[in-house]
């Protein structure tokens, strides 16, 4: 893995280069082994907290980490493309708006001390323009060189503080066409219903339910690509125990070994479709 700057990252990209790199500021990876039709991404998966803000914080680091998507990255890791974020969206978050990326308050609890001065707001802002510049430039060659391009936006969530029962996979739509690309949508639940779990895990996949896909990352693709479905796929956080904090890698592994053969099979089929 190299460390790049944002224009030697974007270069490389315009040029097709293969390349593993984190950013100058360690605050997002991105990995393409191969050019291909497909995208893998992990937004929420950081846990960095940047340390100028530690002692203004409210939140315990406990805090963060359970409305963080610990893992996520993990899930997706054997893909040729994966971006994901390293920095936690308690700094910024990569799915809200530059207008909303920096809480004043987080889950219905203050986030500071002390409000933040406009100063550390502008650092922890430049993190998120460099990273959309960064997918501005991935997705636009994609879809260059292939026509069009289908992205897995992973998240988690925690299920154990709604009081019904919700279903292990959620895919958010609400923001992508659904007339276009309904059949595609209904084939990746049916695979992420299909995805089998230790401990007698139940296989749900429903859509609309928990989440309905409203985030930035997914509008933000799909207001500028015409051509790109990106399908906003969230797991109930079966893989941890979300109240102390234990990951259980048994279940990650499960995760990540179906989907290294299901995704790509859902990818080539949306390619098929969809290619000019």
């Amino acid at each position: 893995m190299e460390r790049l700057s944002i224009q030697d990252i974007i270069s490389k990209i315009n040029s097709e280069e293969t390349f593993h790199a984190v950013a100058e500021n360690y605050s997002f990876t991105l990995k393409i082994e191969s050019y291909v039709p497909y995208a893998c991404a992990a937004v929420h998966d950081g846990h960095q907290f940047r340390k100028d803000l530690w002692d203004n914080c409210l939140h315990s680091e406990y805090d963060r980490w359970y409305e963080e998507d610990p893992e996520t990255k993990n899930m997706v890791i054997s893909h040729p493309i994966l971006i994901a974020g390293c920095d936690s969206r308690f700094e910024y978050d990569l799915n809200r708006t530059p207008e909303e990326a920096v809480f004043e308050t987080a889950w219905g609890k203050q986030l500071w001390k002390k409000p933040l001065p406009k100063s550390e707001k502008e650092k922890s802002l430049e993190k998120h323009t460099n990273f959309y510049k960064i997918v501005h430039a991935l997705i636009s060659k994609l879809e260059d060189k292939f026509g069009t391009c289908i992205v897995y936006d992973m998240h988690s969530y925690n299920w154990q503080r709604w009081d019904r029962e919700v279903p292990t996979w959620n895919l958010g739509t609400s923001n992508i066409d659904s007339n276009r690309f309904g059949n595609q949508v209904e084939a990746w639940r049916q695979t992420l219903a299909n995805i089998e779990l230790p401990h007698g895990i139940k296989q749900t996949a429903k859509v609309n339910d928990t989440f309905q896909g409203v985030g930035y990352f997914l509008k933000y693709i799909t207001n500028n690509f015409k051509n790109t479905l990106v399908l906003a796929t969230e797991i109930a956080k079966v893989y941890c125990d979300e109240y102390h904090q234990i990951i259980y890698p048994e279940v990650v592994s499960a995760v990540e070994q179906q989907l290294k053969i299901e995704l790509p099979k859902h990818a080539q089929s949306f390619y098929n479709t969809f290619k000019k």
